[in-house]
């Protein structure tokens, strides 16, 4: 019977060629990568945006292909390929603290995919960045008032804080394992055994993915109408919700 789980590969014991280093493989396919880099964009992009007038239509926009990219990359992680699957990755508890003790101690165990503490940033970041989404889209349509604000800003900046962790975790990562791991999730190549390759990239939908954020924010600024200054606006409603953020505030001063 196949399986998707994957057992950690104590140094020495895997696959090495005859200079002692493991072949590069392809581990990653290319819509993990595409929505791993778009999905880090687009939430930069909305944080710096957040508390701006003039940008409020790219941040309306940024937040909603967030929440689109999260959806995507949920239902890869069920159907994609071997390691973009949650089950190959999502390990307990006894499994992160094995790892970091290994990390602690200069030998690290070595993942073909993630680690067991990069899949717990990940699965932080996809629920942060999903319930960003969320109560980003209650706002916009006026539902939640100040209580929807408040839970929208600390998740964002849970998210941020999370974002932080796991950039860290992956240089530390990177030096100890001896492997730049930024650039595997651009090439999606890793050493790991040839047993542990993926077959395909998938790049034709990875090129899918990508067209429909670059076609969702064309048509965001192409659909909506300009203001008297030359900045597009987002909507009535959003201006509406801009409003009546501001004499709310005035009326606590």
């Amino acid at each position: 019977m196949n399986t998707t789980c994957e057992s950690p590969v104590e140094p020495g014991s895997a696959y090495k060629t005859i200079d002692g280093a493991r072949p590069s493989v392809l581990v990653w396919d290319a819509p993990v990568r595409v929505v791993h880099w778009l999905l880090a964009a687009s939430f930069l992009g909305a944080f710096l945006t957040g508390e701006s007038e003039r940008w409020r239509l790219l941040h309306v926009t940024l937040g909603y292909a967030v929440a689109g990219l999260v959806a995507f990359r949920l239902v890869w992680g069920l159907i994609g390929t071997r390691h973009a699957r949650f089950a190959s990755f999502v390990r307990g508890p006894a499994a992160v603290a094995r790892y970091l003790r290994t990390l602690v101690s200069g030998r690290p165990e070595h993942h073909a995919g993630h680690n067991p503490a990069g899949a717990l940033a990940i699965v932080a970041l996809l629920c942060l960045a999903a319930g960003v989404a969320v109560t980003g889209h209650l706002l916009y349509v006026d539902i939640g008032g100040d209580a929807a604000e408040e839970w929208h800003e600390a998740l964002a900046d849970g998210m941020l804080v999370v974002v932080g962790l796991h950039v860290s975790g992956v240089l530390v990562a990177s030096f100890l394992h001896r492997e730049n791991l930024t650039r595997a999730m651009l090439t999606g190549r890793k050493r790991a055994d040839p047993s542990e390759a993926i077959q395909h990239a998938w790049r034709p939908l990875a090129a899918v993915v990508l067209a429909a954020v670059a076609a969702w924010t064309a048509w965001q600024y192409l659909a909506s109408p300009p203001s008297p200054s030359g900045v597009h606006a987002v909507s009535d409603e959003a201006r509406g919700h801009a409003g009546r953020s501001r004499e709310h505030d005035d009326d606590r001063d």
